[in-house]
């Protein structure tokens, strides 16, 4: 078939040669008897991943690349035949280290008000002197009634940076400052964008270029009052170009469920609001809220206008307050274990707080800026020096499970995490990702996967092969020339000639007891030797294992 195709391509030479037949008879001439022979390394690049339809550039399985791999040596390398091999390298997808996924999926309970409560503390966190691990299997245990032998738990929980100042504390509290923060904006009438957000406050007006009739709603999502008491409400609010203050309204409905018209709503009037003519701030009084204590509620702000009367409403944050204490704290997670009855701390295992996102940068862009990772705030690039300033004492080879908040565009809030290895002095991530080979070969017309390992005999092998062998019957001449030479001498009528069958016997030797003991059948080796001929040369020799004995291919 191979001398066809050249056939063909030096035929159309005929037509333009100045001897036709001349030229066909060189070309045929210079077509070898035997295929081109070759040893080559590849590397894939993105347009071959591209090529195979492999979008994220790298394959599932070894077994995906020894399936699609051949195809493309076949167009790299279509003249060279039998014997030939090429190593290739490829990315190969292994997924996320073993072990990261039982965390990063693990039940998540957040400490409520009770629960520190229940612990002695009068606060919204745990003290700063308190342990707060010594402190979370009571808690557990009465969250959990019927645990499982080896569930997971993530505990999260606030902890005080300094001792607190008692007093009103925010139980729920939401700063507008540029974010509708979680808030729903409905539509009763009109077709009016009302509320919109502003860098500084939401903002409702109902004025485009003149007074404008329009009802339009912003509902809180579900406030969980359970377990609380004594509550207080506050607003910061300011309402300017209003005529009938009437028509700005502040609800409260314990029956909502995304319907603003079917739903019972109570009206909150404040002593101290404002007067409707002025952009100032008014921060009401903490309004007596205990008429929601332990309920599940919404909020809303229901704004009215007329054709007449367009007031322009700003507010600027909400609060639920109850008797607590106010400071700053930090947000930390520990995980537990039930094991042998008890909830046990779990070691090995680090999920970043509040504190150590702040700690990595605070400004736009880094991960204390929102305490969370993302796309584009990658833990990669904080993570192995993070480590190494909070873990300073890591041993050479210690792991660790490093679990983290992580933003998605697509997905939202998750956790996320990654098994971190200490080596050479540096916090290694496990790449999900790998750079390995396969070696093929060609065979019987095709590229197959091949495992066959090329093996250059050198100075440590002659010199166990003169330590064992010098004294062999037969052996005597042929050892005492390598081990002068240096190389093998393959000449029939010296009487330092090694043979094949003497070559197998030392080649098996070396493979079983120096190159590689633990060979598996169907490992393939191609030794590769010097020799004297008569002049210095080298030959390969292809060995391979069958039943636990090697011999020639």
């Amino acid at each position: 078939m191979k001398k066809l195709i050249y056939l063909l391509a030096v035929a159309g030479l005929a037509f333009t040669s100045c001897d036709p037949l001349e030229d066909v008879n060189a070309q045929i001439d210079a077509i070898p008897d035997e295929p081109n022979v070759g040893a080559f390394e590849y590397t894939l690049t993105d347009e071959d991943y591209a090529t195979l339809e492999l979008g994220y550039g790298s394959f599932d399985s070894e077994d995906q690349a020894k399936d699609l791999i051949p195809g493309l040596l076949e167009d790299l390398y279509p003249l060279y035949g039998q014997g030939s091999s090429v190593v290739v390298t490829y990315n190969l997808y292994i997924g996320a280290a073993e072990g990261v996924s039982d965390f990063t999926q693990a039940d998540v309970y957040e400490f409520t008000n009770s629960d520190y409560a229940t612990a002695g503390s009068d606060a919204f966190g745990f003290y700063p002197n308190v342990n707060a691990t010594s402190q979370i299997p009571t808690v557990l245990d009465a969250q959990y009634a019927s645990p499982t032998e080896g569930q997971l738990v993530l505990a999260k929980y606030d902890q005080y940076t300094e001792t607190p100042v008692v007093g009103l504390a925010d139980l729920v509290s939401y700063d507008f400052a540029g974010s509708m923060e979680g808030w729903t904006i409905v539509e009763e009438f009109g077709g009016d964008d009302v509320w919109t957000s502003q860098s500084g406050y939401v903002q409702a007006n109902g004025y485009f270029g003149t007074q404008i009739a329009n009802i339009e709603w912003l509902v809180s999502p579900s406030i969980d009052l359970s377990g609380e008491s004594d509550l207080k409400f506050q607003i910061s609010q300011a309402i300017n170009y209003a005529g009938d203050l009437g028509l700005i309204k502040i609800l409260v409905s314990t029956d909502y469920s995304n319907d603003v018209t079917t739903a019972t709503w109570d009206e909150i009037n404040l002593a101290n609001s404002p007067a409707g003519n002025s952009n100032d701030m008014i921060l009401s009084e903490d309004y007596d809220f205990s008429a929601y204590d332990g309920q599940i509620i919404n909020v809303a702000f229901k704004y009215e206008s007329t054709n007449s009367d367009a007031a322009r409403w700003r507010i600027e944050s909400m609060a639920i307050k109850t008797l607590g204490a106010t400071g700053d704290t930090n947000s930390k997670g520990e995980y537990f274990m039930y094991s042998g009855g008890a909830w046990e701390a779990v070691e090995g295992v680090y999920y970043l707080s509040s504190a150590d996102f702040d700690s990595m940068g605070e400004a736009s862009g880094q991960p204390g800026q929102y305490n969370n990772f993302s796309s584009s705030v990658s833990p990669d690039n904080y993570l192995p020096t993070f480590l190494e300033l909070t873990f300073p004492y890591a041993q050479e080879e210690e792991e660790l499970f490093v679990i983290y908040d992580y933003y998605s565009s697509s997905s939202g809030a998750q956790i996320r995490g990654n098994l971190y290895t200490y080596l050479g002095g540096v916090w290694n991530a496990h790449q999900s990702t790998i750079e390995t080979s396969l070696q093929f070969g060609f065979d019987d017309g095709e590229w197959i996967p091949d495992n066959t390992i090329r093996y250059t005999i050198s100075t440590l092998e002659f010199d166990y092969i003169e330590t064992n062998y010098a004294a062999e019957v037969g052996f005597e001449a042929p050892v005492a020339s390598m081990a002068n030479y240096g190389n093998f001498d393959r000449r029939s009528s010296n009487p330092a000639y090694w043979s094949d069958d003497m070559l197998l016997t030392v080649f098996a030797d070396l493979l079983n007891n120096v190159i590689d003991p633990t060979a598996e059948d169907e490992q393939k080796y191609v030794m590769i030797f010097d020799i004297y001929d008569g002049s210095n040369g080298t030959e390969e020799m292809a060995l391979i294992k069958v039943a636990g004995e090697w011999q020639l291919q």
